[in-house]
């Protein structure tokens, strides 16, 4: 009875459970559950979240897919890849933080999670072979490259400003290294040299979670973050007050332009839907003043990026002053005779008409404590098609990252993997956790092989450390207020850089050059198109296709001879002399379909140009697996052209299902049975025999 519910339940497979399995299980959750709770603020802050939204994502969705996946190691939750591609497909319409972008990152998971669970209800998980190895390799690469080196700013404590080109502002983050915070970097220093540390001596110790106690009591002692909300008139220098004040009306301007962005792109896409000649004109009317005002937004955002960078530089002393608020004056500019409060501030935030400094270093901040409560996630429906280009790549990057995952495990655990139950667990972990606040998730690599080297042996394991998130969500969240962003942007360099894989790329170039240039472009586009990194891949894939299909066009074809062992081999690539000169046998490695069979004329035609006194062209056609109307109608005609010529066409080794075609259309009987023959060898026999000094073929 129970095996029958397994289709539809499959956690039930975990039962009946012994006692030292629930044991191996449970030490295995706790042990993954250290690294769960520092990957997931770390990649909540990648996905431009609050980290309380990487935790959510590491409850629910990590219960749900390891129930309905098929492997029993597979750890499903916040990965970076995805919370790269989550923050770049969002940022252009909302900030990141806001609550629009939170609403719109919950969207996105729902999104991915409709996709994956359909793949996996049609049993279409093989589209994923549109991703040969190359781009894969091509793309993670650049991915990790722009997931790690957007964590430098965090590390040397100075702003990122983003915009719509990933390299620029990267530029912007390198010209601002002599304004590093260096209590910032000397925390990620420490937190680098704890982790790799840690590995070093004990791989079975929790190493980032040590890392992230230690950092988190060494902040708190020293006061490591220091900040104070002071009113603008509290700042005695005038170009600092400009330049906040100009901040802020840019920034108000900022808002009103995205809504009424969104706004007139809602009504426009209405309009074309009602239809009639005064609604589209309306339509069109709207569409061009959507494009006027982004690039409006476009050049206010620039400027407030210049501007977020020229405020940080500003360095700002305190003078506290009796019965009064605190004056701020520019560095070395503390009028004589005023005290000094013997600190250095410097810009964080402008809010409300208020400004928030600081003299040390960023933290995580408050974390809300208690659990994700149920909501129906917001579907913002004018935003749809512009998503899901990246909710495409995003399900089919998470599915292969989960199969792959399993299957290496798998291979060491014996388990059988089905990728349509995984592609079912992955999608329902993401439409189920949509609704209790939760963003994209997938497998990751690093909690499963966790797992898998703590001897988990169901799933049992994954559902114990989101327990173990849940119990930190109610009690534990204070603790981990001082907690240096520095060290949760290590956590994530440390993770990513693993990924990048240089070797993949070197051994396609020697066995498949024009897959590792298509690996290769995918690469740079990736890096290029960054932060839409959606982008990239998708260029690859469209490469990918376009090389298939030429390769497709043009299979391996040419004429053979002996080579001294005797087998056949093809007469320029082995400098092999002729058969024949009357009886010149062609192998042709490929399909005869629409895309191929101009190429089998040409070979044919390019034989006997080789060989003008050719009385048999002999296909040796083993290699032929597929035969369409097209390729039917050629071999038609070709025969016909030899027959004209006075030079006879035939055939060898053809397959069960090319030779059905053939009779069922006649050409069997057309060019006569005696030019079909069973092998090779026995073709070149007969045919040598009957042609070779003959002066007519004996065609029909």
């Amino acid at each position: 009875m129970m095996e029958r519910l397994h289709p539809v339940l499959p956690f039930l497979r975990w039962f009946p459970m012994s006692r030292e399995g629930s044991r191996d299980d449970i030490i295995a959750g706790i042990t993954v559950a250290l690294v769960l709770l520092p990957q997931g603020m770390a990649y909540a802050q990648l996905a431009g979240l609050p980290v309380v939204y990487g935790l959510y994502a590491s409850f629910i969705p990590v219960m749900i897919a390891s129930m309905w996946g098929s492997s029993s190691q597979l750890h499903t939750g916040p990965v970076a890849m995805l919370s790269l591609m989550s923050a770049a497909a969002i940022i252009p319409f909302a900030s990141p933080g806001s609550a629009s972008f939170i609403e719109l990152s919950i969207m996105l998971a729902l999104m991915v999670g409709v996709l994956r669970l359909a793949l996996g209800l049609f049993k279409l998980g093989a589209i994923v072979n549109l991703l040969s190895s190359p781009v894969v390799v091509g793309f993670t690469n650049a991915a990790a490259l722009i997931i790690g080196l957007s964590q430098l700013s965090k590390i040397i404590g100075v702003p990122f400003p983003r915009s719509d080109f990933y390299l620029a502002d990267l530029w912007r983050v390198v010209q601002q290294i002599g304004e590093t915070h260096w209590p910032t970097l000397m925390f990620a220093l420490v937190a680098f040299l704890l982790i790799n540390g840690i590995k070093r001596v004990s791989s079975k110790l929790p190493g980032v979670l040590i890392a992230v106690l230690a950092t988190t009591a060494g902040s708190t002692l020293i006061g490591f973050e220091h900040k104070s909300t002071v009113g603008i008139e509290q700042i005695q220098d005038v170009r600092t007050v400009e330049t906040i004040e100009s901040y802020n009306q840019t920034e108000m301007r900022i808002k009103a332009l995205t809504a009424l962005i969104a706004e007139r792109s809602r009504e426009a896409a209405r309009l074309e839907q009602e239809g009639g000649m005064e609604a589209i004109k309306r339509a069109a009317e709207l569409s061009a003043s959507v494009r006027l005002f982004q690039y409006e937004l476009d050049q206010s955002r620039s400027q407030n990026n210049a501007r977020r960078i020229d405020l940080h530089a500003i360095r700002l002393e305190g003078s506290p002053i009796p019965d009064g608020p605190m004056l701020l004056f520019a560095k070395g500019q503390v009028p004589e005779g005023l005290a000094r409060d013997g600190r250095v501030w410097h810009f964080v935030e402008t809010r409300d008409g208020t400004v928030t400094l600081s003299s040390g270093g960023a933290v995580v901040g408050e974390i809300p404590k208690g659990l994700p409560q149920f909501a129906v996630p917001e579907v913002h429906w004018d935003l749809i098609l512009a998503l899901l280009p990246a909710a495409i790549v995003m399900a089919l990057i998470g599915f292969m990252e989960a199969t792959s995952i399993s299957k290496a495990i798998a291979t060491t655990t014996g388990e059988r993997i089905n990728a349509g139950k995984e592609l079912v667990g992955q999608g329902l972990a993401n439409i189920v956790g949509s609704f209790f606040s939760s963003y994209t998730v997938s497998g990751s690599f690093s909690r499963s092989a966790v797992a898998a080297k703590t001897g988990a042996k169901t799933g049992l394991f994954a559902v114990i450390s989101a327990l173990a998130v849940m119990v930190f969500l109610l009690f534990f969240t204070s603790y981990l207020y001082s907690l240096p962003q520095a060290v949760l942007a290590v956590i994530v360099m440390m993770a990513v850089f693993g990924l990048i894989r240089v070797a993949p790329l070197v051994h396609a170039w020697k066995v498949d050059r024009g897959g590792a240039i298509v690996g290769i472009v995918t690469f740079l586009a990736t890096l290029l198109m960054a932060p839409a990194i959606a982008n990239g891949i998708l260029l690859g894939i469209v490469l990918t296709v376009l090389l298939y299909l030429i390769k497709s066009m043009r299979p391996r074809a040419e004429i053979v001879a002996r080579k001294p062992d005797g087998t056949l081999g093809g007469i320029k690539a082995h400098n092999l002399a002729p058969v024949s000169e009357t009886v010149v046998p062609v192998r042709f490695d490929g399909s005869l379909t629409f895309s191929t069979v101009a190429y089998f004329e040409d070979i044919v035609l390019e034989a006997i140009a080789e060989f003008p006194k050719t009385r048999v062209i002999l296909i040796i056609g083993s290699g032929i697996n597929e035969i369409d109307a097209s390729g039917e109608e050629k071999i038609n005609e070709v025969a016909k052209q030899l027959r004209d010529a006075g030079i006879g066409l035939y055939f060898s080794g053809l397959k069960h299902q090319v030779m059905s075609v053939l009779e069922k259309t006649g050409i069997v009987e057309k060019l006569g049975r005696d030019h079909f023959f069973p092998n090779k060898e026995f073709a070149l026999k007969e045919l040598l025999e009957r042609y070779e000094g003959a002066s007519e073929p004996q065609n029909k």
